[in-house]
């Protein structure tokens, strides 16, 4: 399928930042097609992550500003590319240069991911305005950017909008904010060649209840049927979200994110469109446990 963030418009806009850089793209690898395309070039150790929409293109900012604070602080996350200016523009995208990390074993693991989400809830707030943990705000806009989408499921989306976005509103007033990455999961999980484990993906850091990193493990193994994970990171974390008294919410908001961030990729990929027509029918029915598929499985 075509569209305004297929693989071709992304492979073309990676090599145009890449011939801006002065490297090679004979052995550019994709590694990712969901909310970002990913392009490894190994041979010129650099990642190149490009936004595959239009309406968050300030996340790129937010990211680079971030990731700077992060090597100020020593903080177990992946590095930019050392003498890019970032945030990177092509056309009407926002892209951002990474340093590359090559495969290393063992892979990591969700114990891994607890004590590495241990380790940066500990680093406190930025010195610098972030935005508060806002899944509804997120949601809204990829619905704006939405391509493919019908006029039936944008509305059943708006309405989901408009029920929890006070829900979100009265959580964030209740507890104390805190550092979060906002989409922690063993796939944002790297392991650099001393041993040591790596956070990437700051696309949804900001403030908020740091119970939000416990959910997205919760919610995947009951939507994708991966058992064992959610009591592993209880265990490594030291805390079971699951008996959390906002876990109701926590939980629906993920599932919310899990939908609307395929909004504006549907017109690319047949089998997205097809996941995510799934998903809106498990929601729609109320059925906790009509199984999903990965979005990053299909493309």
């Amino acid at each position: 399928m075509s569209g305004r963030f297929s693989e071709e418009a992304m492979t073309r806009a990676m090599r145009e930042i890449a011939g801006g850089l002065d490297v090679p793209t004979d052995d550019a690898q994709l590694l990712r097609l969901t909310n970002n395309a990913v392009f490894a070039l190994p041979a010129s150790g650099l990642v190149i992550r490009i936004a595959r929409t239009h309406r968050l293109r300030d996340r790129v900012q937010k990211v680079v500003r971030l990731a700077q604070w992060f090597v100020e602080l020593g903080a177990p996350t992946i590095r930019l590319a050392p003498g890019v200016t970032q945030p990177v523009a092509v056309d009407d995208l926002a892209a951002s240069v990474w340093t590359y990390v090559p495969p290393a074993t063992p892979t990591p693991t969700v114990n891994d991911l607890g004590s590495t989400l241990r380790r940066f809830h500990a680093l406190g707030p930025p010195p610098f305005p972030l935005a508060t943990w806002d899944p509804i705000g997120d949601a809204r806009r990829r619905l704006a950017d939405a391509d493919g989408l019908s006029a039936e499921d944008h509305d059943y989306l708006v309405t989901w909008c408009d029920s929890l976005e006070p829900r979100v509103a009265d959580l964030n007033k209740r507890v104390q904010q805190s550092l979060i990455h906002g989409d922690a999961h063993v796939g944002n999980l790297l392991r650099d060649p001393s041993g040591g484990i790596l956070l990437c993906d700051f696309d949804a850091t900001c403030l908020g209840p740091w119970q939000v990193d416990l959910a997205a493990v919760a919610v995947g193994e009951a939507r994708f049927g991966k058992t064992g994970a959610h009591r592993a990171l209880a265990d490594a974390y030291g805390y079971d979200v699951t008996s959390d008294r906002d876990w109701p919410l926590l939980r629906e908001a993920r599932e919310l994110k899990m939908i609307a961030a395929a909004t504006p990729l549907l017109a690319s990929s047949a089998s997205v469109a097809a996941e995510f027509a799934n998903r809106m029918k498990s929601v729609a029915q109320g059925d906790h446990g009509l199984r999903w598929k990965p979005f990053a499985d299909l493309v």
